[in-house]
């Protein structure tokens, strides 16, 4: 089926840019309407004073063959999270498909940086954005969910739950948010699995967000020059990729057999046979231990 989504409502909570933006994309592609949250507006930027906006992400999601619409939430507000189900319930009666990508913290942990010498504030508001948020928003959107069986939760977070019980990640605040991510879909899997629900964690891997790239001061059409520098950026994968890995999800009548599990856009591309836009199949979480944590040469060869 070319819409295999079409009539399913989704929310992507956090879908300003990078993996939001390319889970609602996909979203759309596969037919389903699709509400998408942030606090980047054409009106007013957040924090991040970046020019991507909720309203660009809708458009998106339009143009690639679903209905976008973009509704300002701050998901730190349980207020505006419940006005924003209330929304959703009396447009669409209906909530097929939930991801929480909320997350925000890029500017708030400094790389390897030791708890007593961290700034405690910035690390505590790192803490309130990446799990406060999908507490919230979770609390007052699975009620909605729950009314239909088959409903699909998405957990985004950074690293499988393999790779971030062996391995120290960045920081003490930033290890604690993507770990804490991946127990909340522990928790939310015993809660939705008798309940005709299923939740999930899934990992992006490498990705070339919109901040991703300039940092590395190159655009999706030349990253590649980015690996004199970065080798081992060869392994990157599109936004788009992970997207595909939740609609593919989304649309699986058997999803449920993933419940509770920590997933990963390269393990699903070996599943569901979906490759990122270049036609490749990246496996960054098997590329990193095997590869770049082992000191070996960058070389993708088995791995994309």
């Amino acid at each position: 089926m070319s819409h295999p989504l079409e009539g399913k409502v989704a929310l992507v909570a956090g879908a300003t840019r990078g993996a939001g933006r390319g889970i609602a994309v996909e979203l759309g592609a596969a037919g389903a309407t699709v509400y998408v949250t942030g606090r980047s507006t054409r009106a007013r930027r957040s924090e991040y004073d970046r020019p991507e906006t909720i309203e660009d992400t809708a458009d998106l999601v339009t143009e690639a063959g679903g209905h976008g619409i973009a509704v300002p939430a701050d998901h730190l507000d349980p207020a505006q999270v419940r006005a924003l189900v209330d929304r959703i319930e009396r447009e669409q009666g209906r909530l097929d498909v939930l991801v929480n990508d909320i997350w925000g913290g890029e500017k708030l942990f400094a790389w390897d940086s030791p708890l007593w010498e961290h700034d405690l504030d910035d690390g505590l508001r790192l803490l309130r954005l990446a799990i406060d948020t999908h507490a919230i928003t979770s609390h007052h959107a699975l009620p909605l969910l729950l009314r239909r069986p088959g409903g699909l939760v998405v957990e985004m977070t950074d690293g499988t739950a393999e790779y971030n019980r062996d391995n120290y990640r960045t920081s003490f605040f930033y290890d604690l948010a993507k770990t804490a991510v991946l127990r909340m879909v522990f928790a939310l899997g015993h809660e939705l699995g008798g309940r005709g629900a299923t939740a999930v964690a899934l990992t992006p891997g490498w990705m070339r967000s919109e901040m991703m790239l300039d940092v590395f001061e190159v655009r999706e059409d030349n990253w590649r020059d980015a690996l004199d520098r970065v080798p081992h950026f060869a392994i990157s994968e599109t936004p788009r990729y992970v997207g595909r890995a939740v609609a593919a999800l989304a649309a699986d009548p058997d999803v449920a057999r993933f419940n509770g599990q920590s997933l990963s856009s390269g393990q699903l591309a070996r599943v569901y046979g979906f490759t990122d836009l270049d036609g490749s199949r990246p496996d960054a979480w098997r590329y990193l231990p095997e590869v770049q944590d082992a000191g070996k040469p960058a070389d993708t060869t088995g791995y994309r």
